[in-house]
Order: structure tokens, then C-alpha cells, then sequence
């Protein structure tokens, strides 16, 4: 059998799970069902097959990094971690996995996974694997269709007369319907969810699409040939990956190739593209509720609620997804919930973080969480792992005082080092260059009180920076 290369793409920004997930901390991030996340999950999904290679974006690289070395320590699998200078679709990011596999093996075969799905029957999804690698083998290019539970109006579908376990060839690709639409695609037998997941050899995807869309082949290859080795991450040539046309594996090939080849799944598999979706896939309680945190109903029925740490009370609700966050709240029908963009793009038309940003914002060094803020002042939470450090810094327009909760810092300022411990504090004047360490061994958590004219988080001019930060 040839070496499988599973992919794992996981550069998409979920906002239609917002406000849980957000561009900087997208839904693939965060454990919404089971003890790991969704992005680990997928990384189980595939654990016997060699270390997969997750292509992601830049800003979330720390983060994909962390969760991928919470579930191996062994250097043997050590997982490549590509970074995307900028988001230009599947069919850019699949060429520069393939390209990278074929350094590995001439006959790598591609696992391409999203990064956000759900699949509760593993079992099921493991036999299907093998089957379209097999077919993978043969030369086809796979596209996995989900058998239809409903007629779904939310995803694209695949027209193939499957009637057996290893496929058929795929005749043709569809978009998402109306629901009379999607009602006769399920009665027809003949028509599947595309799931997005995808198996190929490498050198034939390129093959294809070097035929159909040879200047993504082009740039993707020069991309790669360029890229820098940036700690742990290969970080791709901007200035080559940019120039690759923004465009789907779907459009790009898997329409117009004559090898696409369809193998049915049926394993409970959902993306999770709406608060819906979720309901849908959690288990309930007696009265059809799916509640997550500390949350009390009464007469409620059918409905989804969830808090990060806060109590919600909740009285005659029917058909109602409550979704709390930090600094925001969703109130939604469920069946309406595919329509959470429109917020997410009024916030953007408006100029609010909270489209982008969660209150507590994650960094490679820690965490700070924004606690409270007014005209001249912010104070934040914050928190640094053991042994990292904060770049050297300094700021225009704000002071900054520190005052140590917990753990040991050292502090830079100027040319004073200063070493500070539980309830002892420092003020950081402006304008003054300034480093903060955690040289213990457990997280140092510190308040940071801000006082200034501008307060924002582009106020950081950085001299030195242990993680390559400009």
C-alpha cells in the first residue's frame, strides 16, 4: 500500500457558530463535543495513518500548534504545520500538501480532511477510508458523499448512482438546493452530501490540476520552494501563494476531471455549520434540551443552551438556541440560526472586535482577557506560560502597571531588570521599552492596568520578539 499523507485543512473562521466561534478562535478550536476539540478530533480520526500535515492561517498557528501537542509526544509522528500567508480556498492549499507529500513518496495517496466535522460512527468512517484508498490507488480522485438523513438544504450534494459500499463514478456536482430541490435529490437515491473530504494520489491531483488550473500548480510550487522555516511552522512565499487564483478543490477539479469517483458514507457525520447542526448531533435530556454550563429551565423543550460561566435561567422556551459568551449573547430560533453571518457582518460593517475577537484573547506567550475598560483606562487578565516571554516592547500613548496575583515574573524596564512576586507590582511609564518573562515553572497570572489617550492593541511598537512577531 502507498504512504497515505492525511491533510488536515484548517484555516476557515466559523463565524456561523459565532458567538462561541470567532476568526481568531474559529469553531475547529474549541471542544464542542467530547474531551477534545474538533481539530484533535480529526487528528484521532486519522492516528494510524502517519503524522498528518495541517495547513492552517497564520494568526492561529500558536494555537493549532499547542492542541496538536497535547495529543503526541512522540517526535517519530511530529505533525507539519503549513502556514497559509493569506486565504486563497481548497485547491491552493491541497496543491501545496500534495506538492510537500511528494517529497515524502512519488506515490503518496492524500487524506483531505476538514478540520471542523463531526463523525460519531469512527467505525464506519474507518471502512469507507479504506475503501476510497484502494480506489485511490487506482488512479481516481474520491470525493466522499454522505448518505442523506434528511433533505438538507444547507449543503452541496453529488450526483452518483451508488448502490454498493465502494461507489460509483461521480456524474455530476450540485449546489445547495431549494428544499423541493434537496426533497427529490433524497427520494431519487441517486444524490449525497458533499462532505468535503476527499482522497487522492498526490502527483495524480497535481496531474489534474496542472490540466484544468496550471497557474495554482505554478505558484503553490513556488510558494513552497520559497517558504522559510519559521520555528516549528513552514510558513508559505507570500508573494508567490498570493498569486494563486482563490478557487475550490471542487471548482477547480473534482467538476471537470473524467476520474472523480464517489464513495458513500453513512456514520453520522455533520459540519457543524450552525447552532442547529449542533443541537442535532448532542445528546438531549428529557424535554429535548441540550444544555452546556450552568443553566436552570423551566417548561423548556427542544431547545439549545449554552454558557462559558455565567447562569442562565430560561422559562417557556421552545425551539430556542441561548448561546452566552464573555462579552456576548446570541438569542436565535434554531431554524433560523444559519442567519448568525448577518450579525457577524453587521459587526463588521461597524468596526466591532467582538466579529473577530473574543474577550480573552490567546497568545503565543498566554492569554490576556480584557476584565474591564472605560474613557482612559483598560485593565486585563494575564496570563504567561512557564519559561515564555512577551516581546520587548514599548507604546506612544500608554502606561501600563503590573501587579503580580500569582507565580514569578521578571520585567525589563529599561535598562533595570526587576524580579516581582505575588502582590508585588511595577509601573511601566510611556513611552519606556519594557519585557515581561515567567521564568517559573507555573503560569504567571498578573493584573495589567492601562491608562493613555489610546488604549488599542496596534500600540505595540516591538524591538526583539521570541516568536517572530513584526
Amino acid at each position: 500500500m502507498s504512504f497515505v499523507q492525511p491533510v488536515i485543512l484548517s484555516g476557515g473562521s466559523g463565524t456561523r457558530l459565532w458567538p462561541k466561534s470567532r476568526k481568531a478562535y474559529p469553531k475547529q478550536l474549541h471542544t464542542l463535543y467530547g474531551d477534545y476539540t474538533m481539530l484533535q478530533h480529526t487528528v484521532l480520526r486519522v492516528a494510524t495513518k502517519a503524522a498528518p500535515m495541517v495547513i492552517c492561517n497564520d494568526s492561529q498557528r500558536f494555537m493549532v500548534a499547542e492542541q496538536l501537542a497535547e495529543l503526541t509526544t512522540d517526535t517519530e509522528k511530529k505533525v507539519q504545520i503549513i502556514l497559509e500567508p493569506i486565504g486563497r480556498n481548497t485547491a491552493p492549499a491541497i496543491a501545496v500538501a500534495a506538492l510537500q507529500a511528494l517529497k515524502t513518496d512519488a506515490n503518496a495517496v492524500l487524506v483531505v480532511l476538514p478540520a471542523d466535522h463531526l463523525i460519531k460512527d469512527t467505525k464506519a468512517f474507518q471502512g469507507a477510508l479504506d475503501i476510497a484508498i484502494n480506489k485511490a490507488e487506482e488512479g481516481l480522485l474520491v470525493a466522499f458523499g454522505i448518505v442523506p438523513s434528511a433533505a438538507e438544504t444547507g449543503y452541496g450534494y453529488i450526483n452518483a448512482a451508488s448502490s454498493t459500499e465502494t461507489g460509483a463514478e461521480i456524474k455530476k456536482f450540485v449546489e445547495k438546493p431549494d428544499s423541493e430541490t434537496a426533497q427529490a435529490y433524497v427520494d431519487s437515491g441517486e444524490f449525497f452530501w458533499n462532505s468535503g473530504m476527499f482522497v487522492f494520489k498526490a502527483q495524480g491531483f497535481i496531474d489534474e490540476l496542472t490540466q484544468f488550473e496550471p497557474a495554482i500548480v505554478e505558484h503553490a510550487n513556488t510558494a513552497l520552494l520559497d517558504a522559510k522555516e519559521d520555528l516549528d511552522f513552514c510558513r508559505l512565499d507570500e508573494a508567490a501563494f498570493s498569486q494563486c487564483n482563490d478557487i475550490s478543490v471542487d471548482y477547480a477539479v473534482m467538476e471537470k476531471t473524467s476520474k472523480a469517483w464517489m464513495v458513500p458514507l453513512d456514520a453520522n457525520w455533520s459540519d457543524l455549520g450552525s447552532w442547529e447542526s449542533l443541537y442535532q448531533s448532542l445528546e438531549k435530556d428529557e424535554n429535548g434540551n441540550v444544555c452546556k454550563g450552568d443553566i436552570i429551565t423551566y417548561e423548556c423543550s427542544n431547545s439549545l443552551f449554552h454558557s462559558e460561566n455565567k447562569l442562565i435561567s430560561a422559562i417557556g422556551l421552545k425551539d430556542i438556541a441561548v448561546i452566552d459568551t464573555d462579552d456576548s449573547l446570541l438569542v436565535c430560533n434554531l431554524a433560523d440560526s444559519q442567519n448568525v453571518k448577518h450579525i457577524v457582518d453587521k459587526l463588521k460593517t461597524e468596526g466591532r472586535s467582538e466579529s473577530s475577537l473574543h474577550r480573552k484573547v490567546y497568545r503565543p506567550w498566554g492569554s490576556y482577557d480584557s476584565i474591564g475598560s472605560g474613557e482612559r483606562y483598560q485593565v486585563k487578565c494575564i496570563e504567561v506560560k512557564p519559561g515564555a516571554s512577551l516581546s520587548l516592547q514599548m507604546h506612544h500613548h500608554r502606561a501600563e502597571h503590573w501587579i503580580v496575583v500569582s507565580g514569578t515574573a521578571i520585567v525589563h524596564r529599561g535598562e533595570e531588570e526587576h524580579l516581582l512576586s505575588e502582590n508585588q507590582s511595577i509601573y511601566i511609564p510611556l513611552g519606556e521599552t519594557h519585557r515581561l518573562t515567567n521564568p517559573g515553572k507555573i503560569p504567571l497570572q498578573l493584573i495589567e492596568v492601562q491608562s493613555g489617550s489610546y488604549l488599542g492593541e496596534d500600540d505595540i511598537v516591538r524591538f526583539e520578539d521570541t516568536f517572530g512577531r513584526v
